[in-house]
């Protein structure tokens, strides 16, 4: 019987023989061998042992269908701001790349570089320890709806709207690490990108909450003036209050402080309010009393004040609830019928008792290292239960200019220390009150010095005459009564 070879004539359905299935093995088994020892000659053991576990977890992954998913938004159950949404926005400007085709691009006022940021729908995928996070930009339902009412029918109607919010997703198993390590990464490293870059915000409240815009107040406390050692002694409280976190805690006081700055209009209140947040390059929110309408109001507004802040109450003599209680309740009993007066009826709602919680009382331990600062031109009229000592700490008198704030507002504004008429302005402030307001005033005129000092003599001694001719019409006024 003649026999067929395996790899001849294969189509004519023939059964290969015994021996060409035999040596085709034989062929097969020593190539294997062959190419095992080439393996383990050009493969060390321990890059074997990390593909094969790479291998594994990319199986193990496909095979996993369980993820958890963490939402970062902008409030936190109507009280505060969410912190966290602001530190991820700076962190992922850092993660997002060409992979992304559609992102939101600005550049800031004082900011060097372009920000890049997410728009609906694009995602993020972040490595964190082997760990892959997947961030989603999205909004919430309703938000755009149309009708008005800024989508305040929606089932989540406690986050704020037309805003958006952040989805991290990932897998279940890894829950406890991103939300003990990972989200802690996010505030580190988003503190580390923005570190001296700081750009001071100016807030102001409306009925919707707190607004800011830029805070570019060129006022220092070189340009202050203001006598050298009121200066330093304000400079001084500064920094002993920036110290002394652990010593506050260890008396058991809410890390903050106050100050009550007095005087006539035009003595510079604001000047010294800017200088000292460029100084410690605090935030300032402008807190209008005429625009909070009751207690709790009060209360929302400073708990939404954030740590490293000055909170600004200006003109607090021209609100009513700030008088002696006294002369408040007489006011308000003959007031008491009239109340067709819907804006009498909105003071009524904040009281004083409020103010002073917020300032001093439990309210005030909501947040840290912030500074209360109160101006006023009737420190007289003001309750002596604002005054004390734990609510303003420190009062300031911001008087009439001095020969000495004098010499720093001409430095300024005419980059002159010494001039002829310097002897003779000196004689003429001291004897009559002027605000540094009004002596920049006549500054402002020339930039020729001999110009602009002759126009501040000129100024000065019509003041003086002016005071001289009422001092003249007041003493004869009063002989006549005598009389």
């Amino acid at each position: 019987m003649q026999s067929y070879s395996f790899l001849g004539n294969t189509g004519s359905g023939m059964i290969p023989s015994t021996s060409s299935l035999l040596s085709l093995y034989a062929s097969f088994s020593t190539s294997m061998m062959l190419l095992r020892n080439a393996y383990h000659e050009l493969v060390p053991r321990k890059i074997e042992s990390f593909l094969i576990s790479k291998l594994t977890i990319l199986f193990s992954r496909k095979k996993s269908a369980s993820l958890d998913t963490f939402i970062i938004d902008d409030s936190w159950d109507g009280l505060d701001r969410n912190k966290l949404i602001d530190a991820a926005r700076f962190y992922l400007s850092s993660k997002i790349d060409s992979k992304n085709k559609i992102i939101r691009v600005g550049k800031f006022r004082g900011q060097e570089n372009v920000t890049a940021a997410l728009v609906e729908g694009e995602t993020v995928v972040d490595v964190f320890d082997g760990i892959e996070i997947t961030w989603q930009f999205a909004k919430e339902e309703g938000s755009n709806d149309g009708s008005g009412n800024g989508g305040k029918n929606s089932k989540n109607s406690n986050r704020i709207y037309n805003k958006g919010y952040f989805e991290i997703t990932f897998e279940d198993e890894y829950r406890d690490k991103i939300f003990n390590e990972y989200l802690t990464h996010i505030i580190h490293t988003s503190k580390l990108m923005t570190q001296g870059e700081k750009l001071l915000k100016l807030f102001t409240r409306s009925r919707g909450g707190w607004n800011s815009i830029d805070f570019q107040h060129p006022s220092t406390f070189d340009a202050l003036a203001m006598d050298y050692e009121r200066k330093q002694s304000i400079i001084d409280d500064l920094n002993r209050f920036l110290s002394r976190k652990e010593y506050y805690k260890r008396i058991g006081k809410a890390w903050k402080r106050g100050y009550l700055l007095y005087g006539p209009p035009g003595t510079g209140k604001s000047s010294l309010i800017a200088a000292m947040a460029n100084y410690l390059k605090f935030d300032v929110y402008d807190l209008e009393l005429a625009n909070i309408i009751s207690d709790s109001d009060l209360r929302r507004a400073m708990l939404d004040i954030d740590r490293k802040s000055i909170t600004v109450i200006e003109d607090i003599d021209c609100n009513s609830e700030a008088h002696s209680r006294a002369k408040s309740k007489r006011k308000s009993s003959s007031s008491d019928d009239d109340d067709s007066d819907d804006e009498l009826r909105v003071t009524k709602q904040f009281s004083l008792s409020a103010l002073l919680n917020c300032i001093d009382g439990l309210w005030s331990s909501c947040a840290e290292e912030r500074i209360i600062v109160f101006t006023t031109n009737h420190k007289e009229v003001l309750d002596p239960a604002l005054l004390r000592p734990g609510r303003m700490d420190m009062h300031i008198h911001m008087s009439y200019c001095t020969p000495q704030g004098f010499r720093i507002l001409a430095y300024n504004y005419l980059e002159v220390k010494e001039h002829p008429l310097f002897k003779e302005i000196d004689e003429l402030i001291m004897s009559t009150e002027v605000t540094p307001a009004s002596l920049a005033e006549e500054l402002l005129k020339s930039e020729d010095a001999d110009v602009a000092l002759a126009e501040v003599v000129n100024f000065l001694k019509q003041r003086k005459l002016e005071k001289e001719k009422a001092e003249e019409e007041k003493k004869t006024k009063k002989s006549i009564v005598e009389e």
